[in-house]
């Protein structure tokens, strides 16, 4: 996902040492000059010439709801509330409202049809079928033949208007068993031990300064039935892998909170070792910038990949689970494993940036940048733009979620860049989880929708003033 950080308080014990981005390694992240106009966003009659006035209204209006608190606060109470979603005028009103701002439709063929307006303004798709924590095999089966027919339903859209199709592991792989497979992994690299007979060749998943405290004591091994269903969970990722080489649609696994993401990286690189074989990664994975280890755990696994000859492509998020990681550690008495302010957070992902860009350029891997921030986005323009990277290519893309960001996506579209609009996808039911986490991270979106809203404002008004002026 590509939400918001906003600034919280981590309310940790004050006996705890915060760790600096000093210690991370991260440089001063100024951004190059650009040149004259690269994202043009004053423009707005340009900016927002694609989209008709009644669109630019409702979206407004949207976005100064989702402003509001309070506002904010009753709706996710709402959505945690199986008394009111579970009754259909509560389901008309979610869709009516966060889900219509978000979500690209009901099945893939809606999703379809959504993606083919955005791709007459001139952006690209990436469809997610909304799954999640599945609990059982006969789930992740359900699941992975759900993502299947997302990939398969591609071929059937315009030319390249898909830039990505999205999978979270958690749908097509029980979570007990990603926590599991994660605790042994972090208490292979607290020991440095080596016995796991059921691991295959991959890319290191932690680094020197992943937290480990989720896992105090040695846990036991996987059970044979742990081994075969992680074996499973293995052939299904494998399958939908091989299904978007196939049709080359490249494929991104988004991460999750601490608890899983070993395992889920884990699952990811030893894909990439099997499909990312081109000069274009097939498979994708996903660094959180929030994390304390994100630029460390990046650097091992790219330079890892690059000694295997492996071309790899990562996608640069913040982070989703800063509520989530903050109270689990908080709990635990240690410190938080997300920097201690959202300026170290800023650092550490136009760090990343230049990090990936720098492979770009070498053609040794590919980045999507999910980014909602104007400034990320100024900086890795600039940063492309200062190493010769070609706009058109494939190897950088810029993405966004349906419904935030509007303006830079537009900026960075008109500005010549690969732009793709994240598009979520399933009924209302099944979407609560992304709904949520969209409606948590943004109990601060006044600030971070501050940008749209004055520019769709400001083009309103020019609007009615032509149409006054009768110049239409």
């Amino acid at each position: 996902m590509f939400p918001i950080i906003r600034r919280v308080p981590l309310n940790l014990p004050k006996s705890l040492p915060l760790l600096h981005s000093s210690a991370l390694n991260l440089t001063p992240t100024t951004v190059p000059p650009l040149s004259s106009q690269i994202l043009d966003l004053d423009d707005t009659q340009r900016l927002f010439s694609s989209i008709n006035t009644s669109s630019l209204l409702s979206s407004l209006a949207k976005l100064y709801g989702m402003a509001l608190t309070p506002l904010v606060d009753l709706g996710i109470v709402a959505l945690r509330s199986r008394a009111i979603i579970g009754t259909e005028i509560g389901r008309r009103v979610v869709k009516a409202t966060a889900y219509e701002h978000f979500c690209a439709g009901e099945d893939a063929e809606a999703a379809a049809r959504t993606l083919t307006v955005l791709w007459e303004r001139g952006m690209r798709g990436i469809l997610d079928y909304g799954l999640e924590d599945a609990e059982d095999n006969a789930a992740c089966d359900r699941n992975l033949a759900g993502f299947v027919h997302t990939v398969e339903m591609t071929s059937s859209l315009p030319r390249d208007s898909v830039s990505f199709a999205c999978v979270k592991i958690t749908a097509i792989c029980p979570i007990t068993l990603l926590e599991r497979v994660s605790d042994l992994l972090r208490w292979e690299q607290k020991k440095k031990t080596r016995d796991l007979p059921w691991k295959s060749h991959s890319l290191p998943v932690l680094s020197p300064s992943s937290p480990l405290y989720h896992t105090p004591s040695s846990p036991p091994p996987l059970s044979e039935t742990e081994e075969q269903d992680l074996r499973l969970a293995e052939e299904r990722l494998e399958t939908l892998c091989r299904r978007c080489s196939d049709i080359n649609v490249p494929l991104l696994i988004d991460a999750e909170y601490t608890t899983v993401q070993p395992a889920i990286d884990y699952l990811t690189y030893s894909a990439m070792l099997r499909f990312n074989s081109s000069d274009r990664p097939i498979v994708h994975g996903t660094i959180q910038a929030y994390l304390r280890d994100a630029k460390e755990r990046l650097v091992l696994a790219v330079e890892a990949a690059e000694k295997e000859g492996l071309s790899i492509g990562f996608k640069l998020v913040r982070g989703a689970y800063l509520t989530r990681e903050t109270k689990l550690a908080s709990s635990l008495g240690v410190a938080s494993p997300i920097h201690s302010n959202i300026e170290e957070t800023h650092a550490c992902y136009n760090d990343c940036t230049s990090f990936m860009l720098g492979k770009v350029v070498r053609g040794s891997g590919s980045v999507v940048l999910a980014t909602h921030n104007l400034e990320s986005g100024k900086f890795a323009a600039a940063k492309a733009e200062e190493l010769g990277i070609n706009k058109g290519d494939e190897k950088l893309q810029f993405a966004q979620l349906k419904g935030m960001a509007e303006a830079l996506s537009i900026g960075l579209k008109n500005a010549g860049f690969q732009v793709s609009k994240y598009l979520p996808f399933g009924p209302v039911d099944q979407v609560i989880p992304y709904l949520l986490r969209r409606a948590e991270e943004n109990r601060g979106f006044l600030s971070a929708s501050t940008v749209d809203r004055q520019l769709m404002r400001k083009e309103i008004k020019r609007r009615l003033k032509a149409m006054i002026l009768g110049r239409g």
